[in-house]
């Protein structure tokens, strides 16, 4: 029997980091991210990442990975991800993997396509257009080029529109075309649980609690200091954050506070009906609704359950 790895996926603001933290305190856990944010060292409020207290009690993996200037891509996360669950399991503890990103959770999953590198001329040409055009022209472009990739990705879907269209340039073959490569299975068995809250307004009034919380905390402050310390910009992977990229219209001058918040809360509900649609095209062990009376005496039960079995195997 192979060794089993807990996974507990969610929509922003669906309290899964809570339930983490909780079982990881009951039981002998560590966590690895599953979130393209808090791979950024400095980029700490506005991706809601585990403070100093939060670290020493549970150990945290794959968190500050890389500077804010730096790239972090789906297939890096998978072999990162693989080294850390893999000495999770050495030294007889139990890895659960936490978070919302979902590409890099199905790269993990599922294995990923040997893709070209990026292409820095490329991308710099396609960010040139969509200032000219805008993003749903180039997803427009897309569809011409490559239909399954147009058809999985949304109109303003920035950064994975920019990736599909640099591939076809750079190769001239369509990105799904690309997707035929044989995949490495994982050392490991997964066992996946998503939160998927039945309440949408309530999940709605938590993601607008928890952006004014972050920027009770100082966000704004977060993102004036980095990029004093950093030769940052819009179209950079970290600054496509959700919050970092309304709070840097504020500080250009391009809107107000209050229509940085409501446009940061209007695209983290976007990101958060993004995760709900992967989550349930995914397959998953066991679907929780996180809001429910109940939510923590049944992931509870579902974590026991696990974690007799990796001591089994």
């Amino acid at each position: 029997m192979r060794a089993v790895a807990l996974a507990l996926l969610g929509p922003t603001a669906s309290g899964k980091s809570a339930l983490a933290q909780r079982l990881a305190e009951r039981l002998a856990l560590e966590i690895v991210s599953v979130d393209s944010g808090q791979v950024y060292r400095g980029m700490d409020i506005g991706t809601a990442k585990p403070d100093a207290a939060e670290q020493r009690r549970v150990p945290h993996h794959l968190i500050d990975m890389v500077e804010p200037t730096e790239s972090y891509s789906a297939g890096r996360f998978r072999a990162d991800a693989i080294a850390a669950v893999t000495d999770i399991l050495a030294r007889g503890r139990l890895p659960l993997l936490v978070g919302g990103t979902m590409l890099y959770y199905r790269a993990l999953a599922q294995g990923i396509d040997e893709l070209p590198a990026a292409d820095a001329g490329t991308r710099a040409e396609i960010d040139r257009e969509a200032a000219r055009v805008g993003w749903p022209a180039l997803h427009a472009q897309l569809a011409r080029v490559d239909p399954p990739s147009a058809r999985r990705l949304e109109p303003n879907d920035a950064q994975r529109i920019q990736r599909a269209l640099e591939v076809f340039r750079t190769t001239g073959k369509p990105l799904s075309a690309l997707h035929t490569a044989p995949r490495q299975p994982l050392p490991f068995a997964l066992t996946g649980c998503a939160l998927i809250p039945a309440d949408r307004a309530q999940l709605h009034r938590r993601i607008a609690e928890r952006f004014d919380r972050m920027l009770e905390l100082g966000l704004v402050d977060e993102l004036r200091s980095l990029r004093r310390r950093h030769a940052l910009d819009p179209a950079r992977p970290s600054m496509r954050s959700v919050g970092y990229r309304q709070v840097w219209g504020f500080l250009e001058g391009a809107y107000g506070e209050r229509e940085m918040r409501d446009k940061a809360l209007a695209a983290t509900r976007q990101l958060a009906k993004r995760q709900l649609t992967w989550l349930r095209a995914m397959p998953c062990d066991a679907v929780l609704d996180p809001l429910a009376p109940d939510a923590w005496e049944r992931f509870c039960g579902l974590a026991q359950a696990f974690a007799a079995e990796g001591r089994a195997a």
